[in-house]
Order: C-alpha cells, then structure tokens, then sequence
C-alpha cells in the first residue's frame, strides 16, 4: 500500500513545500490536503499536478481554529483506510490572543487542541501495528518551558500564547507515544527553523522586511537555522518521511538545517520535557476534549 500523508495548512509555506518534496522522494505517495481555504488548496493540486501528473492528491476542507470543521473534516477523511503520517503544518505565528467560537484561546485551540482532536478521531486509520504512523507536530525554538503552565495551558493569563502552545505541542507528542507507540502510532516533533512565511511577513510591516532580508541572508553563513525558505524549512518533514517510526526517539526534536553553502540537513536535539508533566498535561487535554465534545454533541474518538 503506497503511503498516505495528511498535511494540515498545505496550501501554503512549509505544508505546500512539504507535499511538493514528499512527491519528489515518492512519487505514489496519497496526499491529503487539509486547508481553511479550498481555493488556495485548489491552486496548490493544480502546481503539485503539473509538476506530477499521475499523482494522488485530494483536499479536505479544514480549520483547526473550528472543532466542527475538524470534526466535519475527521468524518471525511476516516473513509480513507490508513493514515501513514500526519504533519502539522498550519499554525498561527503570533503572541496577541482571542477567544474563538468554541471558547477557547486561539493560539492554542489553532497551533495545538484543533490537532489534538483530529488526532484522536482519526485514532483508527493512525493505530496499525503491521504498518506504524508517524505524527510530526511542528514546534519552534521558542517553545519554552518558561511560558507554559499547567494551570494556564491555554496561556489566558500570559503574554506569550505562541511559545506555551509550541512547548504544549513538545508534551504532547512526548504523552501520544507512551500511550500509543504500542498500537503502532509514533509521534515526533520538527523545528523548521526561521523561515519566510505568510505568516512571518505579517508579523511586521513589509517595508521593514525588504530591509532586513539581505541582512537576514547574511546571518544565514553563521547561523544554522536561519533556513528562511519553505523548501529548507520542511527538511526535518521529509527527513522523518524516509525513517521507520519506531526507530525514532520520542525525546528528540528533529531541527531542519541550513549550512552556509546551502545544504540542508537535520539536526537532533532533546526536548526540555518532565515526562510526568506531559502525562499531566495530556490528562488535562482529554478532560477538556470530553468537555467541547459533549457541548457540541459530538461522539468521542472512535474507537
């Protein structure tokens, strides 16, 4: 059976230049590619189409931001046999916060809880024990331990939602395997480096950017993970797509890499994570999962 990959936020940045080298390593591999807007997701078929044209590739509408999209794109996608690995690729790069729809703050319910419920419904395409899953969380260099807290996990009280819900997602990947690489389904997490984005153009006016820019090319010679583009930043991704699951260390972060001379490559390093503190944590996600759930009416993880 020729691998399927769900890609979450594919249609732009590190999730679209993911499946464009996903198609080159595996030219059979199934893509999934789950995006807010089906437009752009569209576009992003019809490039990765005219570059492969005998290449698999569906689209499901998806917004992490929304636990009826995820639920609605869960129930599309679990006609689907097997998922081989699912990549987090849609997030939200910022420290200003909100309350969405589901009351919940957005930067975790978008960078962390949205993932964690399609995780868990789609538990019976992920858990397979003949051929195991592999989950890939992209976290950051600034998940740091400093700005998570259990008793503030969605960080309503803090100033820097980003780095907790990138340090949330290191715990959750640490929990996910101790309960699940049993059945098959192993979770990592990637550093895609500082990379340009949408959503890194955003975060400042884009005069400012056309400064910096030659500036920030420079700081690449002397800097690692200065790997500014999406195509460098997706090199932990595809790296993980060639190892077998089971035969990766659930307390690594995989950092993609840049050498002065352009090359890439991946670098491992470990999590700053209390395994104590992440079976905590993940506690706390399934009680809070059991919560929204049942004030939408919505069935648990199928099992």
């Amino acid at each position: 059976m020729q691998p399927v990959v769900l890609v979450t936020g594919a249609s732009s940045g590190i999730g679209s230049a993911l499946c464009k080298r996903l198609l080159r390593e595996d030219a059979g591999v199934r893509l999934c590619l789950a995006c807010r807007s089906m437009q752009k997701a569209a576009a992003t078929k019809a490039v990765l189409l005219a570059a492969h044209p005998a290449a698999q590739v569906t689209l499901v509408r998806l917004d992490v931001s929304s636990l009826e999209s995820v639920l609605r794109a869960a129930g599309e996608i679990q006609c689907r046999k097997a998922v081989h690995m699912l990549s987090t690729a849609e997030g939200l790069i910022t420290q200003e916060d909100c309350i969405t729809a589901d009351g919940l703050q957005s930067v975790f319910e978008t960078n962390l809880f949205g993932h964690f419920i399609l995780i868990r419904q789609l538990e019976p395409l992920l858990c397979c024990l003949e051929k195991p899953s592999l989950l890939i969380w992209t976290s950051s260099s600034n998940a740091r331990k400093s700005a998570f807290s259990l008793t503030d996990y969605q960080h309503s009280k803090g100033k820097e939602p980003y780095s907790s819900s990138k340090y949330a997602s290191d715990l959750a990947s640490v929990a996910l395997n101790k309960h699940f690489n049993k059945q098959g389904l192993y979770s990592s997490v990637v550093c895609p480096g500082l990379v340009m984005t949408n959503l890194t153009y955003g975060i400042l006016p884009s005069f400012f950017w056309k400064l910096l820019m030659p500036i920030m090319w420079i700081i690449r010679f002397f800097t690692k993970t200065y790997t500014l583009t999406p195509y460098n930043g997706a090199e932990a991704q595809v790296w993980l797509f060639k190892q077998k699951p089971e035969s990766l260390d659930a307390l690594m972060k995989y950092h993609s890499c840049t050498s002065p001379m352009g090359k890439n490559y991946v670098e491992s390093r470990k999590v700053d994570v209390e395994e104590e503190t992440a079976e905590i944590f993940y506690q706390k996600l399934l009680e809070l999962e059991k919560y929204v759930l049942a004030r939408l009416n919505a069935p648990l993880s199928p099992k």
